[in-house]
């Protein structure tokens, strides 16, 4: 009987152990399913555009400027309520790979998910563990879209889905592809979604390309969004990172500055929110395919630097040269005679490829707004570019643009007005190019309702924190 006892006593504490150590190794699992869960949200930036300025976390709320109006990204904690707390995992892959709602309506395809649809299922369900436990539930209530009827008709976007957006598949590589060039192809056409911007939009709004298949398109240059140009990312030495290095490229994601350039505008969340935070194995196997994208024509062949502005600044010949007479009084301490700038604080002008790239919009603006260069944990130094607007006339700051989009080698058009500057400074108006395909606000139209507000072609427009939030 006593040895009977025992035994039983002795098998409880067995199971209880076993049981133990079960339950351990499954916390575990959930843990870790979490932990890749945030990384897989820092791949895609959820935090930059889920959280207003000046917001919490995931919260919603920040401002989208579309070609129909104004949008607001939504509440994406788990709060029961006003966030995504009663999906489940269908529901939640529903909505980030298929753009579909729990309700059943089609997302606004600001959010990218015809780029989310090429994401792993392994990748979505860490990505719903994350939300589910590794986010504070907030009880913050949605921002209802300010588009005017019919436009803010949502049963279009179903039609808009079913033609423009991807059938949802886990992304494969093409045989034989070399492993980090797969990955970088994952993150740069997946959760990296870069080219939501960096790829013009045709007359749907829709990406023309999503992946290299779809030919010179892909990453080719996006419109004005805030004012801001997003540089083609093809192997064009003139406008494009023809003349980067993998590892330039890998230190511009990482820290938002290399020698030759310097993030700002939209870009600078980016780098500041979610790239810095990527392994180096991920930005290297970004950079890696980056660089073996099969290259475009080149538009204006390559570019060859011209000593000859830098000598005439040098001899202080510029009393006949508006342009350049402000360039010397206001610019060239930072950025130099030579236009080389400062490593890693101030870019270079000289054969930069947003200097010279069609539209003068980015050049501009930054004159007239000003910018930040956001701090990093690798590179923890904010620098700052003065708005001139309270300096400058309007006539200067356009002497000036087209003096450096012409100086040192530079073969942009110079044909920058007063009256654009103007337009820019009052009015937020994006410098005009000519052509359907970079349309003014004056030409471009979304079917025959409403001049298009903002911006060239068609492109999505997010607040950008930097200057006023912290990188979270």
């Amino acid at each position: 009987m006593m040895m009977n006892r025992l035994k039983a006593a002795l098998g409880a504490v067995t199971v209880g152990l076993l049981a133990g150590t079960s339950l351990a190794h499954a916390q575990g699992t959930d843990e870790d399913l979490i932990k890749q869960g945030e990384y897989v949200a820092r791949l895609g930036d959820c935090v930059a555009c889920h959280t207003a300025l000046n917001g919490q976390k995931f919260a919603g709320g920040l401002s989208i400027k579309t070609p129909i109006g104004t949008i607001y990204s939504t509440n994406i904690t788990p709060d029961p309520t006003y966030g995504i707390g009663t999906y489940t995992l269908q529901d939640f892959d529903a909505a980030v790979r298929h753009g579909v709602k729990k309700d059943g309506s089609t997302l606004y395809p600001a959010m990218p998910y015809p780029s989310f649809a090429r994401m792993t299922q392994a990748d979505i369900k860490a990505l719903y563990a994350y939300f589910m436990h590794g986010v504070a539930p907030v009880a913050q209530k949605n921002h209802d879209a300010d588009i005017t009827w019919p436009l803010s008709m949502r049963w279009p976007l179903a039609i808009w889905r079913s033609v423009f957006a991807p059938t949802p598949k886990d992304f494969t590589p093409a045989p034989g592809t070399d492993a980090d060039i797969a990955r970088g192809e994952y993150l740069v056409t997946g959760a990296g979604h870069c080219g939501a911007c960096h790829t013009p939009r045709g007359l749907g709004m829709q990406e023309k390309a999503l992946d290299a298949s779809g030919g010179a398109d892909f990453l080719a240059g996006g419109d004005v969004i805030d004012n801001w140009i997003a540089p083609s990312l093809r192997n064009d030495p003139v406008v494009g990172i023809g003349r980067w290095s993998e590892d330039d490229l890998y230190q511009f994601l990482k820290s938002g500055r290399t020698d030759h350039t310097a993030v700002f505008g939209g870009m600078a969340d980016v780098v500041g929110w979610s790239t810095q935070y990527f392994t180096d194995a991920d930005l290297h196997a970004m950079a890696k395919y980056l660089k073996a994208l099969p290259p475009v024509p080149p538009v204006r062949g390559d570019y060859t630097y011209d000593a000859s502005t830098a000598q005439t600044l040098d001899s202080g010949s510029v009393a006949g040269n508006p342009g350049a007479k402000v360039y010397v009084e206001q610019c060239s301490a930072c950025h130099r005679n030579d236009g080389g700038g400062v490593a890693r604080m101030f870019p270079p002008l000289a054969g930069n490829p947003v200097v010279v790239t069609d539209n003068p919009t980015s050049v501009a603006h930054i004159i007239v707004a000003g910018g930040v260069l956001p701090p990093t944990n690798w590179a923890p130094s904010a620098v700052a570019m003065p708005a001139y607007k309270r300096f400058l006339s309007d006539q200067q700051i356009a002497d000036v643009v087209n003096f450096i989009r012409s100086a040192w080698g530079n073969k942009a058009p110079a044909n920058v007005t007063a009256a654009d500057i103007q337009k820019l400074r009052l009015d937020n108006a994006p410098l005009p190019t000519a052509g359907w395909a970079d349309a003014t606000s004056q030409t471009a139209t979304w079917g025959l309702f409403m001049p298009q507000p903002y911006g060239s072609g068609w492109t999505f427009a997010p607040q950008t924190h930097v200057g006023v939030d912290a990188a979270q």
